[in-house]
C-alpha cells in the first residue's frame, strides 16, 4: 500500500488535533458558554419557520379565522399559506450583501427585526390584503437569519461539534413547530378573533430572543479574516476551541488555513452571482444545492406540515378540538425524531445518509398512498389509522437526513465567499418548491384526492437515483479542506496543504504574543 501523500497528511493535521481531544464541550467553559449562547441567538431561528407552518395549519381548524377570511379554500387557501415564501424569495437578492456586508451576527439581527415587525402585523390585520402583506413581510426576514445562522453555526463551533451544530440548526424547526401547534390548541377556546390573532402576533417571540442575544455571541472568525481583522478571528478561536491557551496548535492551523483558503479563493473568482458557475466545481456545487432545495421541501412534508387538517378530515376525523390535538402530537413527535436524529447522523457519511433518507421517504409514500386508497375506496376504518400510522412514520424517515444534514452540507460544499450565495441559491429552490407545493397541495387533495400522493412517489424515485449519480461525499473535512473539493481544484489544495504545513511546524510566536492577552 502506497504512503499517504503530503496533501493527505495536511489534511489529517486538524482531525488528528480533534481525535486527540478527549475532553467533551460541556466540560470546557468557554465553549460551553458559547454553545448555551448560540440556542437562542442561532437554533431558535429555525423555529421561527416550524411555528408558522404549525400554526397555519392549526388555523385552518378555528372557526373565527375561517370566517373571518371567508372560509378559505382550494387556491385561495394555498395563496394564504404559500404568501409567507413569497417574501422569503424576495430577499435572497439582498440577502449575501448584507450578510458579507455587516457580518453574520447583524444579519440575524436584521432579519429577526423585519419578522417581529411582521408578525405584529399579521395580529392585527384587518382584511385579507393586510393578513397576506404581513405574511409576506414576515417571509422576507426569515431569510437574512436562516442563512446567517446556518453560516455562524458552522463556521463558529469546533471542529468536533460543527456538524452536529448545523443538525440541530433544523432539528429546532419542530420546537417552533410543537410551540405553534400547542398555543393553537388554546386559543381554540376563545370565543372570538382573538383565537387566531393571539398565536399570529405570539409568532415575533423567537425573533425578539434573536435580537437580545446578539450582544453576547461572537462574530465568525472567517468574516473577521475576510475583513483584514485577522487578530479578532484569532483571539476567538483561542478563547473558544483552545480554551484561551494561546500554545495549542488548533486555532494557529485554523487561521492559517482560513487565510489561505481565503485568500486562493478571493484570487480566483469572479465578483458578483456568477461566480457560483464559473468552474465545474462551482457548477456542481450549485447543481447540488438547487436539488437538495428541491428535494428538501418538494418530498411531500409541506402536504403534513401544512395541510394535516384537510388529510384528517378526508379519513374521517372532522372535529376541530381532535384535529388541533392530533397536530401537536405530531409536532411534539417531529421534535423529539429531530433532535434524536441530530445527534445520530452527523456521524455518518453524508451521501450514504441522503440515499438511506430518500429511500425510507419512498417507502413511506408508497405505503401512505396505499392506504389512503383503501379508505377511499373501501371506507375501511382500519387504513385510515394506517394513514394516521404513515403520517407519524414520515417524521423519521425525513430527519434521516433532509431534517439533520441540509444546512451541515450546504455550509460544508460552499466556500467562504461563496456560501452565502450558495445558501441563497439554496434557499432560492426550497423556498419556489414550498411556494408551489403550498399552492398546489389543498388544489390537489381537493380534486385529486389520494391520487395526488403518486406525484410525490414518483418524485421520491427521481431524488434516488439523483442523490446516487451526483451528489459529492464531505465527510471528515474541515471547510478549508472542502473549498477545494473537486478535481479541476487541486493546485489550489496543495496551496493550502503548504499552508497549514508552515502553521503546524512553526505556529508563529508573533500571533500568540499578539494574541495571548486579548484572549486570556
Amino acid at each position: 500500500m502506497a504512503p499517504p501523500s503530503a496533501i493527505e497528511e495536511i489534511e489529517g493535521v486538524v482531525q488528528r488535533i480533534v481525535k486527540d481531544d478527549h475532553v467533551r464541550w460541556w466540560n470546557k467553559p468557554n465553549l460551553r458558554s458559547l454553545y448555551l449562547l448560540l440556542v437562542p441567538f442561532c437554533l431558535f431561528i429555525e423555529s421561527t419557520s416550524g411555528f408558522d407552518s404549525s400554526m397555519m395549519n392549526g388555523l385552518q381548524a378555528l372557526s373565527y379565522w375561517k370566517e373571518y377570511f371567508n372560509h378559505p379554500k382550494g387556491g385561495q387557501l394555498g395563496l394564504l399559506v404559500a404568501c409567507y415564501n413569497l417574501g422569503a424569495m424576495t430577499s435572497i437578492p439582498f440577502v449575501s450583501i448584507v450578510s458579507d456586508h455587516v457580518g453574520r451576527r447583524w444579519s440575524i439581527v436584521f432579519g429577526s427585526t423585519i419578522m417581529v415587525i411582521g408578525s405584529i402585523m399579521q395580529g392585527l390585520s384587518q382584511n385579507l390584503a393586510m393578513f397576506i402583506f404581513s405574511r409576506i413581510f414576515l417571509g422576507h426576514g426569515i431569510v437574512y437569519a436562516i442563512i446567517a445562522g446556518a453560516a455562524l453555526l458552522g463556521e463558529l463551533g469546533h471542529p468536533k461539534e460543527r456538524a452536529f451544530l448545523g443538525a440541530m440548526f433544523n432539528a429546532f424547526y419542530g420546537f417552533g413547530a410543537l410551540l405553534g401547534a400547542g398555543i393553537v390548541v388554546r386559543t381554540v377556546t376563545i370565543p372570538n378573533d382573538w383565537s387566531w390573532r393571539l398565536p399570529s402576533t405570539l409568532q415575533a417571540c423567537p425573533s425578539v430572543i434573536q435580537i437580545v442575544f446578539a450582544f453576547f455571541v461572537p462574530e465568525s472568525p472567517r468574516w473577521l479574516v475576510s475583513k483584514d481583522r485577522s487578530d479578532e478571528a484569532l483571539a476567538i478561536l483561542i478563547k473558544y476551541h483552545a480554551e484561551g491557551d494561546a500554545s495549542q496548535e488548533l486555532p494557529h492551523v485554523e487561521i492559517a488555513e482560513i487565510r489561505k483558503a481565503l485568500e486562493i479563493e478571493n484570487d480566483s473568482r469572479k465578483r458578483g452571482w456568477s461566480e457560483l458557475f464559473q468552474t465545474r466545481g462551482m457548477r456542481r456545487r450549485s447543481l447540488v444545492a438547487a436539488a437538495l432545495g428541491l428535494f428538501v421541501q418538494f418530498s411531500g412534508n409541506n402536504l403534513i406540515s401544512q395541510y394535516l387538517v384537510p388529510i384528517l378530515a378526508k379519513i374521517g376525523i372532522e372535529d376541530s378540538h381532535t384535529q388541533v390535538r392530533y397536530n401537536v402530537g405530531k409536532e411534539a413527535w417531529g421534535l423529539v425524531v429531530g433532535i434524536v436524529m441530530a445527534g445520530i447522523t452527523p456521524r455518518f457519511p453524508r451521501r450514504r445518509m441522503y440515499l438511506i433518507g430518500a429511500s425510507c421517504l419512498l417507502a413511506v409514500y408508497t405505503a401512505w398512498t396505499i392506504a389512503q386508497a383503501r379508505n377511499r375506496i373501501t371506507g375501511s376504518k382500519e387504513s385510515g389509522i394506517a394513514v394516521l400510522v404513515m403520517i407519524y412514520l414520515y417524521s423519521p424517515a425525513y430527519c434521516i437526513a433532509y431534517n439533520a444534514l441540509t444546512y451541515v452540507y450546504m455550509v460544508e460544499i460552499f466556500p467562504y465567499y461563496v456560501r452565502t450565495k450558495g445558501l441563497s441559491w439554496f434557499q432560492l429552490w426550497a423556498r419556489s418548491a414550498v411556494m408551489f407545493s403550498s399552492f398546489v397541495n389543498p388544489i390537489g387533495l381537493e380534486n385529486a384526492d389520494w391520487k395526488y400522493l403518486l406525484v410525490y412517489v414518483c418524485w421520491l424515485c427521481f431524488e434516488v437515483v439523483f442523490i446516487f449519480f451526483i451528489f459529492p461525499e464531505t465527510f471528515g473535512k474541515t471547510l478549508e479542506e472542502l473549498t477545494f473539493l473537486f478535481d479541476d481544484e487541486k493546485d489550489a489544495k496543495e496551496q493550502l496543504s503548504a499552508s497549514a504545513h508552515k502553521a503546524l511546524g512553526n505556529p508563529t510566536t508573533v500571533e500568540i504574543h499578539q494574541t495571548g492577552e486579548k484572549a486570556a
